[in-house]
């Protein structure tokens, strides 16, 4: 491949960086294949797939392979190593595309893992094609088809728990073999917890009830319990799920790992509410998600059967959802003046005022008059406005 970094000025210069960004990703690629087969394999017409993670993403072509290769496939290149003792994205990645590509294709819900290379530092994966995304549907103007694509994605999260459930020791060896160091998925909880109360004193002038802090440490105890659990994304944004037609799959495992199945379950109620751009949903819509996630995975966890176990095990993964996002973001919120519908901080209220109403179908301890004191203090500061909006295809 030549690659011309000829250019002048600013734009050349990073044109010329992402240009050999992209050659370099193709060259391990093709050497991690060459040597996974046996025999030379050319990678023509890469297209950078502009990745946000630390990864460089493109899409090739097969030139021409006398094994059943598909016409194109996707790299994943890693080129930098992570700081020492830290958590490897690579290793992450690789391990969990790993402990998929061993399930059968249908319980498959991501990408094949084709080959990979430690010291290369990249992956090749199945090429799913230009295939929308979940945010793609939730964006455009077909209420249906956004509809069949949550019901989908919820599906798809449901059949990942309950084919990943009890495969941690499967995991760990598999990290352990890459020389990955094992990535806590609780790191800092506790410390975030411990800020929400200063938080909520300083920006609202709300005092935290110790019953309700009872309750969130009970959260934080569900989330480390052994029970429920599988592997998880961890990035359950919109924009890392393709909407194909077997069902969602599910990309960008840097941060996978396992740990509790309520805490992704949380998204069913808070749909995305990591993700920067996260809206409302339509009344039942988030129920019809929880019935479809719950149907996948009843059969490896029975408890799930029971209403009223499922409803107190979400709510509570909600409330501790709620506070470390809380806690996360509410310093930075602009209490001043009036909110916009698509706003983070008409995002607060209406996640604070659905947790009030959660809490209070299972009689949680003091949480249902908590929560709704502060949507209420955060509603009176940010105007009629608060309410957040629905996603486009549902409005």
């Amino acid at each position: 491949m030549t690659v011309d970094t000829s250019s002048a000025g600013d734009a050349g210069v990073g044109a010329g960086a992402e240009h050999l960004a992209v050659a370099a990703a193709v060259t391990a690629g093709e050497s991690v294949l060459s040597r996974r087969f046996g025999s030379a394999i050319t990678l023509v017409a890469p297209e950078d797939l502009a990745g946000s993670g630390p990864a460089t993403v493109v899409r090739a072509r097969v030139v021409s392979s006398s094994f059943a290769l598909p016409r194109t496939l996707v790299i994943k290149h890693y080129p930098d190593p992570p700081e020492p003792g830290a958590a490897d994205p690579f290793a992450q990645e690789a391990v969990s595309y790993q402990l998929f590509t061993a399930l059968s294709p249908e319980e498959r819900m991501c990408p094949e893992l084709l080959a990979h290379d430690g010291r290369d530092r990249v992956l090749v994966l199945d090429d799913l094609g230009p295939t929308p995304t979940l945010e793609d549907k939730l964006y455009a103007r077909d209420s249906r088809a956004a509809e069949r694509a949550l019901l989908s994605w919820a599906r798809s999260l449901g059949r990942l728990h309950a084919s990943t459930a009890g495969r941690e020791p499967d995991f760990n060896a598999l990290l352990r073999r890459l020389g990955g160091p094992a990535k806590s998925d609780s790191g800092g909880v506790d410390e975030l917890c411990a800020e929400v109360p200063p938080l909520l004193q300083e920006r609202l002038g709300i005092t935290v009830p110790d019953a309700v802090r009872a309750q969130v440490t009970a959260a934080v105890e569900q989330s480390r319990a052994a029970g429920f659990r599988a592997f998880s994304p961890v990035e359950l944004s919109p924009d890392n799920n393709l909407v194909t037609g077997e069902g969602v799959r599910f990309l960008d495992f840097e941060y996978g790992c396992v740990r509790s199945a309520l805490v992704d379950a949380a998204h069913l109620r808070l749909p995305f509410a990591s993700w920067p751009d996260a809206l409302a949903l339509p009344a039942g819509m988030s129920e019809a998600m929880i019935a479809a996630w719950r149907a996948e995975v009843v059969g490896v966890w029975p408890a799930f059967t029971d209403d009223d176990v499922l409803a107190t095990h979400l709510t509570a993964s909600e409330l501790l959802r709620v506070w470390l996002i809380t806690g996360e973001e509410l310093g930075s919120l602009d209490l001043s003046r009036q909110s916009s519908p698509v706003s983070r901080e008409a995002a607060f209220v209406t996640w604070w005022r659905d947790l009030a109403k959660h809490a209070g179908y299972v009689r949680m301890p003091a949480v249902p008059e908590f929560a709704a004191k502060v949507a209420a203090a955060l509603a009176a500061r940010l105007g009629p406005h608060a309410d957040l909006a629905f996603y486009p295809a549902f409005r």
